[in-house]
């Protein structure tokens, strides 16, 4: 094999200050073992590292941009053990993870815990542990919820339209018409995240005003996970 350092793959210099800090919670993962074990490493080695080198890029790149704008310093992020503790839990959700929206959500986590004057650790962690937790239809109804006018507008979506009377389940089904029969669903992940202290809502069939199904439904807590998976560009822009 060449000594020469041009022969190296590209993926192998991106030890920059963005990447070495995320480095913090990808420990290595074992994959040796007995002929017991080799189906079952032929399996899941090549897309657990896929998962691994995937999400270093994506928040490694974030981190990067960050810094070059003056906002954080990576270096000293090293040394931030909240951050790093943060880094830890979100990097080894997201390699349990292959939804888009739940990854882009724990990346926005792990950037929102590198900002200035971030919220308390111990919520970072709940939240953290939230987005792991839940599916994509959980954090899909906290965004709904949490503004739908704004939220129809947003994503180009029809708003329903209400005469005398409207109900959050018939708001459901206009933004998500993949859920229209499932009520079931619609119900279990509301409770839970009322049960979360995140949501705060009635049946979503008891009737109410034409307008009252466009109120918003997040609680003060569900608006701060919100903003936590938001990312920090996106929500100074706003």
């Amino acid at each position: 094999m060449s000594n020469d350092p041009n022969d190296e793959p590209p993926k192998e210099t991106l030890g920059d200050h963005g990447h070495a800090v995320i480095r913090a919670g990808l420990g290595a993962i074992p994959f040796g073992g007995t002929a017991a074990v080799e189906l079952f490493n032929k399996i899941v080695s090549p897309p657990l590292e896929r998962r691994r080198d995937q999400w270093r890029e994506r928040v490694g790149e974030r981190l990067n941009a960050l810094e070059a704008s003056g906002v954080i310093d990576t270096d000293a992020l090293q040394h931030d053990e909240a951050f790093v503790t943060v880094m830890m839990h979100a990097s080894q959700a997201a390699l349990r993870n292959h939804d888009e929206e739940k990854l882009q959500a724990l990346r926005n986590a792990v950037l929102n815990a590198a900002m200035p004057a971030p919220i308390d650790e111990s919520v970072q962690q709940m939240f953290v542990n939230y987005v792991d937790e839940f599916t994509v239809w959980h954090i899909r109804l906290l965004h709904l919820f949490h503004d739908p006018v704004a939220w129809f507008r947003t994503n180009n979506v029809e708003p329903p339209t209400f005469a005398m009377s409207s109900s959050l389940d018939r708001l459901i089904a206009a933004a998500y018409p993949d859920l229209k029969r499932r009520g079931d669903l619609w119900e279990l992940i509301t409770t839970e995240l009322n049960a979360k202290g995140l949501f705060s809502g009635t049946n979503l069939r008891t009737m109410m005003s034409a307008d009252g199904a466009f109120q918003k439904r997040t609680t003060d807590l569900g608006d701060e996970f919100i903003q936590f998976i938001t990312e920090p560009a996106a929500k100074q822009a706003a």
